[in-house]
């Protein structure tokens, strides 16, 4: 598959795909990404009868930077303007974050909430690594894209290592910062908010996955009443674009269920 840039719209303050017809799902991309990321997972929903809004996170793809600092608030606050009426929403590591705090703060316009390789409670060691790498970063320079190439495909030469190396050399600089400084000084959902959750919740990540863990999906999952974890065996971090049949097959049985 080729990794074609796609028309956006204006959704209240973000740039965003707007695809289909029928109930809306929502869907928030990582950092140093944009909204194609979600390619195949559009298309599958769309051919299944949804509605799909894909923002670009602040400062990425076609979305303003956001001004002065910021935090995981004002990230859930500009992706809730893209819930109309009640919404499956979906995030892909910050944008996992991103979701369950929307599912927190919003519960009565989400349908259900996908938390896809989603940090929960890092160890000592690994927020002290993405804590140095946030530090490390200039928000006059783009990223070089060759360590998060490296954590998330390993050597691996594919379609979807080359998109995702075009889209780090191309985000806002500042826009990444701001980001991965948020995602880096987070440490996942509250346990109280998970456990307050009264919504249908699916975690998802890769039995590969070294820093999202399948042992922090299932924890999640484990302190919502209606929370369930699904480990996609052989995939690791980017698992929405290498692992997409199988990601597909979980996600869209889990917003069909949420529409009954």
């Amino acid at each position: 598959m080729t990794w074609t840039i796609r028309p956006r719209s204006e959704v209240g303050t973000l740039a965003a795909i707007v695809q289909g017809q029928g109930p809306r799902v929502v869907m928030l991309h990582g950092v140093g990404l944009r909204a194609e990321a979600w390619a195949r997972q559009i298309d599958a929903l769309v051919a299944d009868g949804f509605s799909v809004v894909a923002p670009d996170m602040p400062g990425h793809g076609d979305s303003p930077v956001l001004p002065g600092p910021a935090g995981l608030g004002d990230y859930t606050a500009l992706a809730a303007e893209c819930l109309d009426d009640a919404a499956v929403v979906v995030g892909h590591s910050m944008g996992a974050m991103i979701a369950l705090d929307l599912a927190a703060r919003y519960p009565e316009r989400l349908r259900g909430v996908v938390a896809m390789n989603a940090i929960f409670r890092r160890d000592s060691a690994a927020g002290k690594a993405v804590s140095e790498r946030a530090a490390m970063l200039d928000p006059a320079q783009a990223p070089d894209p060759s360590e998060p190439l490296a954590r998330w495909f390993g050597e691996r030469a594919c379609p979807e290592r080359k998109a995702c190396e075009e889209w780090l050399r191309g985000v806002d600089p500042a826009g990444y910062k701001a980001a991965y400084s948020v995602f880096a000084h987070a440490n996942g959902p509250a346990a109280e908010h998970l456990e307050a959750l009264r919504m249908p919740a699916l975690f998802m990540t890769g039995s590969r996955e070294p820093n999202s863990t399948p042992q922090m999906s299932q924890a999640m999952a484990a302190l919502v009443p209606d929370g369930r974890a699904e480990i996609i065996q052989g995939a690791a971090h980017m698992m929405p674009m290498t692992h997409a049949d199988m990601v597909n097959h979980k996600l869209g049985g889990f917003a069909r269920e949420c529409q009954r």
